[in-house]
């Protein structure tokens, strides 16, 4: 049975990881290098499908593959979505987890909630996310990742 405290580790290594990959971003080889081991290590691309809906993207929304996801979050030259801005790369700060609840299941959790984004002038962006993690030798891998901005009604649908 996966335990509540695994949940919070995996979270606290994925922050830790779009911490460090943007303290990276002004050395490409190692961001990159850096960035292609934490998606090996975070998610489940070797292991089946992946969902991945990240956040700041409107025409390519869905990452199955981890060219895509490595797109995402490092962008540059050749990157794999045109639109890509190098999420990870902002850089970040610190990564904060609040989560509004788990399920945990035998080799299955399911993390929903919010997590802050604090940038390198201590704002901080709030995000929604759902987080699948499946148990692959002993490690919490992810395999549904959704992230998106709090809805706000404009004043144009009121």
């Amino acid at each position: 049975m996966i335990i509540k405290e695994q949940v919070l580790n995996a979270q606290e290594l994925w922050g830790n990881g779009i911490v460090k990959i943007g303290a990276l971003k002004d050395t490409r080889v190692e961001c990159e290098n850096f960035a292609n081991e934490f998606l090996k290590e975070r998610y489940s691309f070797d292991n089946g499908p992946v969902l991945f809906k990240p956040t700041k993207c409107e025409i390519e929304q869905f990452r199955p593959t981890q060219l895509k996801a490595l797109s995402y979050f490092i962008a540059g030259d050749d990157q794999a979505c045109d639109e890509d801005k190098g999420f990870a790369i902002n850089p970040w700060a610190k990564v904060r987890f609040e989560n509004t609840n788990l399920i945990l299941e035998k080799n299955r959790a399911i993390a929903m909630g919010n997590y802050f984004f604090t940038d390198l002038q201590g704002n901080e962006a709030k995000v929604e996310y759902t987080f699948g993690y499946k148990l692959i030798n002993g490690v919490l891998k992810i395999d549904v990742h959704h992230s998106s901005f709090p809805y706000t009604i404009s004043k144009a649908t009121v």
